[in-house]
């Protein structure tokens, strides 16, 4: 007999359905949403309780190489976050860079449901989905570093693009990747060939190519769009965290060119200001260009005061950071495709930047008027630890918490925003826009983010209560593939998500160019790079848009 499950009396927010708050029945069979169950199924009076799909985590980082490091880098914050088992405790799982098994766990206790991975270069992509495969209850993927590969870099400033094309789309195939995603393009050419150096202006040269960033973006746009990827590229603009870097975040959207492009932890790519000098919130001329330009999506990355590890392949970044903290670093790099840098860090309310970078993340939620198109996210554990999710949501929906958060901030930080000048406050269709619809949407993912007919049955359930953070802290049911996994805020059962991954055609004539740069310049051999299919045994390929 079919496994059957009727959600009663819920209070339901689908967004991408239309339904906002209406009480209705949720109806289950064999893993998916259904219009109609059998008088003998199985029966969840949702009185009083909110209904949700399943949330979407749409950048984050939890899994790879970097991760990794940051676990072992970090033993302090293990001891300091122990966690129960039979006889005792355990530690060397939690902190701002949990274990693939509390991670997953952890995720599913706030009711997300799905996250996915947001930088791996091709090298570490085996890796990476041993530590998907290992992590527990959700669905994945991962984002494809490809803006400092040299040889695409090499075929772009040939102009070959048809070989351009296909070597991208290789990539993805053999790496059982999702997206495209660029960071610092560029970057890391100057990096590695003299000491501190970097590009700051799309269109100033790169040493070692006749190539400029905005090329690597325009062509990296270009060809995600053509190959009818599901997820746009996927870009960490260049400029970082620097003064006055604003503008280069909107020359890097109007690159695009009217294309369906993403720029991620947009909070840090939103300054006003001078070069050296303090920043100044910019959020108000981003969110504007985002307002006008519905091509153009982006996902927060809102800073949370307290622990976090900044985890990121802009190697220059952190190092420029590390100069500053004079704390313990991390700095690597991937042969021929990316850098690394890894160190831990603490948001703290007093200091200027940092409530300038808190308030400047609630801003852009705030000034939004398309919640679709600006979602969610920390950048965990960048901005802080996913676990932040529930105070931020509290942040947008309480207008006097949020107030009384600012009083606690530096004061000139404050005062040099438009954040108290704001009384919007989202409803509880909004956030389950920012952190479910919005972000299934935007990643292509048609069985995700929503209860209707047909999709996935991840569906949570919260108890309705006034203080919100402690409504999302801790949802009372959580079902995936229509499995009970949290039963009355019990774990119940054990879940091994899906690894989602693209697979768009090329021509294979392709391996021909690439075999003999691999020869030459990696320490891998071109026969034993590809990932096998074996290592994504739960894998579901999304295919091309159209």
């Amino acid at each position: 007999m079919a496994s059957e499950l009727k959600i009663k009396n819920g209070k339901v927010y689908d967004p991408i359905n239309g339904i906002d708050g209406e009480i209705r029945d949720i109806c289950i069979r064999d893993g998916k949403i259904v219009d109609k169950v059998s008088d003998d199924a199985a029966e969840l009076d949702a009185s009083g309780m909110v209904v949700m799909p399943g949330g979407v985590d749409m950048h984050c980082h939890i899994a790879g190489h970097k991760v990794n490091l940051a676990r072992k880098f970090q033993p302090e914050d293990h001891r300091h976050d122990v966690q129960p088992r039979v006889g005792g405790l355990r530690s060397g799982s939690g902190g701002t860079v949990p274990s693939t098994f509390a991670t997953g766990y952890r995720y599913a206790t706030l009711g997300y449901t799905t996250a996915m991975e947001a930088a791996i270069p091709p090298l570490g992509a085996r890796h990476a989905l041993e530590e998907l495969h290992d992590t527990p209850v959700i669905d994945k993927g991962f984002y494809l570093l490809l803006a400092n590969n040299v040889c695409l870099n090499q075929l772009l400033e040939q102009g070959r693009m048809a070989e351009f094309r296909d070597a991208v789309a290789w990539w993805l195939n053999n790496s059982k990747a999702y997206a495209i995603k660029l960071v610092n393009p560029g970057g890391d050419e100057p990096w590695k060939g003299r000491k501190n150096s970097n590009v700051h202006d799309l269109d100033q040269p790169i040493s070692g190519f006749d190539l400029t960033p905005r090329k690597i973006i325009k062509a990296l746009i270009d060809v995600s769009n053509d190959l009818g990827l599901p997820h746009p590229a996927h870009i960490h603009c260049n400029n970082l965290g620097h003064s006055g870097n604003y503008a280069t975040t909107l020359e890097t959207m109007k690159t695009a060119d009217g294309r369906r492009v993403h720029i991620t932890h947009i909070q840090f790519h939103s300054y006003g200001g001078e070069l050296g000098k303090n920043p100044t919130s910019a959020a108000r001329e981003i969110v504007d260009y985002i307002n006008e330009h519905p091509n153009v999506s982006a996902d927060v990355g809102q800073v949370m005061f307290g622990k976090a590890t900044i985890m990121t392949a802009d190697a220059p970044l952190t190092w420029l950071l590390r100069n500053m903290k004079k704390d313990k670093w991390i700095n690597a790099d991937t042969e021929c495709e990316s850098g690394c840098g890894i160190i831990p860090f603490s948001y703290q309310e007093h200091i200027y930047t940092h409530a300038l970078q808190w308030a400047i993340g609630l801003e852009l939620f705030l000034l939004a008027k398309d919640p679709w198109r600006m979602v969610l996210s920390t950048d965990h554990p960048n901005g802080g630890s996913f676990e932040n999710y529930p105070k931020l949501i509290k942040l947008l929906m309480d207008k006097s918490f949020r107030d009384e958060e600012a009083r606690k901030a530096n004061p000139k930080a404050i005062a040099n925003t438009s954040l108290l000048d704001i009384d919007r406050e989202f409803t509880l269709q909004e956030i389950a826009i920012v952190t479910r619809a919005g972000p299934a949407k935007l990643l292509g993912l048609k069985n995700k983010g929503h209860l209707g007919v047909g999709a996935d049955a991840d569906v949570t359930i919260y108890d309705d209560m006034a203080d919100k953070e402690a409504m999302f802290n801790a949802a009372r049911y959580v079902l995936k593939g229509g499995q009970f996994f949290i039963n009355n805020h019990e774990f119940c059962f054990d879940y091994e998500g899906s690894i989602y991954h693209v697979a768009p055609e090329y021509n294979r004539e392709i391996e021909t160019v690439l075999k003999p740069f691999f020869e030459d310049y990696y320490s891998v051999q071109f026969e034993n790079y590809p990932v096998d299919d074996r290592y994504i045994a739960h894998g579901v390929t999304v295919p091309a848009t159209t």
